[in-house]
């Protein structure tokens, strides 16, 4: 059989203000002609279904319009998604009567029966092959949450988070394979931060119990032929083993602009993992940075000499971050590059601005406590750490008025 794992669709996602709607919706008509060129049997969606808890109509659009269109033109296929941190349980689990009336598996929060067993029928989905016999079972676990994790009950151990997590996926991999034939395949489905994983910049990060614990490889790769994981952005494989995250399938931050995005085409023979394909995601919406190190303004102005010109649809401009070298704050530093950019086809999202460094520059509260400082202190103190100077006199003037107004505005007691 083959099943394709994908994760992190952040479906709502905005940049710096723009919405992704048209580069998700891309995604999705990919995905969908992937599920049909490859003849796969599953779709496996590895959590973080969107971007946030609330996400905007059009997102859910987004969902149910591909989710329809795929039982509408792939009957056969099996559907089985889970809700990552950034998804709502309940509101995922919301549809849960409406989405199994067209066998569609979606998994917001951990399910347990009324005496707190978990319920394996929702937990354990069956995949079934071309034939239409059952080849494999997932264990279709949502994001877990410590109170998800019943705690009370376990003893004392060097890190309790760890022991729940470890116990959930053991209790399941136990009735999985009680359930399954010596030929069925057995795969775990996870939204975690596990040991051995590379976390880059502006990625997501550790998330079980205050960003300090990673799941060991052990709890998957002692219990399961395929782990598809989800919640680092950056496709990888763990520890030379059958645990693999997809990543997202769209640049998620500026410092995701170099991810080769992927989805992952997972093939069975039996009970045995034969072959892990990776399928390139086409970018539908390029991202640019002009220069790839900061430079002085009039170099990075002059490069913008070299940028499209050509008329295009406003959705399809790159998305451009600018990255400029300073001696010092530049004033009207942003009207200055959009007077450069007029007429350029790209779509400028950020601005970095980097100073050049300043030899002998203090330590800005070294030896001094906050609390002892008075705001402007603070000010002239961070500007000098930064800057390698005193700020001018004219700043000075300005963040006055702010506290003034700020002060002004704060509410008065009798």
């Amino acid at each position: 059989m083959q099943i394709i794992h994908t994760s992190d669709w952040h479906l709502g996602h905005h940049l710096f203000g723009l919405s992704r709607e048209f580069e998700q919706q891309q995604f999705l008509d990919y995905l969908f002609l992937q599920l049909q060129q490859t003849k796969a049997d599953a779709l496996i969606v590895a959590g973080d279904l969107f971007d946030t808890a609330n996400p905007p109509a059009w997102a859910w659009r987004l969902l149910y319009q591909f989710l329809a269109k795929v039982k509408q033109q792939l009957p056969q296929l099996d559907l089985v998604l889970v809700a990552g941190n950034h998804d709502s349980p309940s509101k995922l689990d919301a549809p849960d009567h409406l989405l199994k009336a067209f066998d569609i598996h979606l998994v917001g929060g951990l399910p347990r029966l009324p005496d707190n067993s978990l319920d394996f029928d929702k937990l354990i989905i069956p995949l079934t092959n071309s034939d239409g016999d059952i080849a494999a079972r997932v264990a279709a676990v949502p994001f877990l949450r410590p109170g998800d994790l019943d705690l009370a009950s376990i003893d004392e151990c060097d890190d309790k988070l760890i022991a729940g997590v470890e116990r959930v996926y053991q209790q399941i991999a136990d009735e999985l394979h009680a359930r399954n034939e010596p030929e069925h395949a057995s795969i775990a489905v996870a939204h975690a931060y596990l040991v051995s994983s590379t976390i880059s910049e502006m990625s997501e990060r550790r998330i079980l119990g205050g960003n300090q614990h990673a799941l060991p490889l052990e709890i998957f790769a002692n219990n399961y032929d395929y782990t598809a994981l989800g919640h680092l952005h950056k496709p990888q494989q763990l520890g030379g083993l059958s645990v693999y995250y997809s990543g997202s399938p769209i640049p998620l931050s500026l410092a995701e602009r170099d991810y080769k995005h992927q989805i992952k085409l997972v093939e069975f023979a039996g009970k045995n993992l034969k072959k892990v394909s990776s399928i390139l995601v086409p970018r539908s919406v390029d991202m640019l940075c002009v220069p790839k190190d900061a430079q002085p303004l009039d170099t990075v102005l002059a490069l913008f000499q070299g940028l499209p010109e050509e008329a295009i649809d406003p959705h399809l401009q790159p998305l451009l971050e600018v990255k400029v070298l300073l001696d010092e704050p530049q004033a009207m530093l942003r009207d200055k590059i959009n007077q450069a950019l007029e007429g350029k086809a790209v779509r400028l999202v950020k601005i970095t601005t980097q100073y050049k460094e300043k030899n002998n520059v203090p330590l800005a509260f070294e030896g001094k406590k906050l609390d002892q400082l008075q705001p402007e202190q603070v000010f002239s103190l961070k500007y000098l750490q930064q800057y390698g100077e005193k700020p001018p006199q004219p700043y000075v003037d300005a963040f006055a008025r702010l506290l003034s107004d700020t002060h002004l505005a704060e509410p008065t007691t009798d």
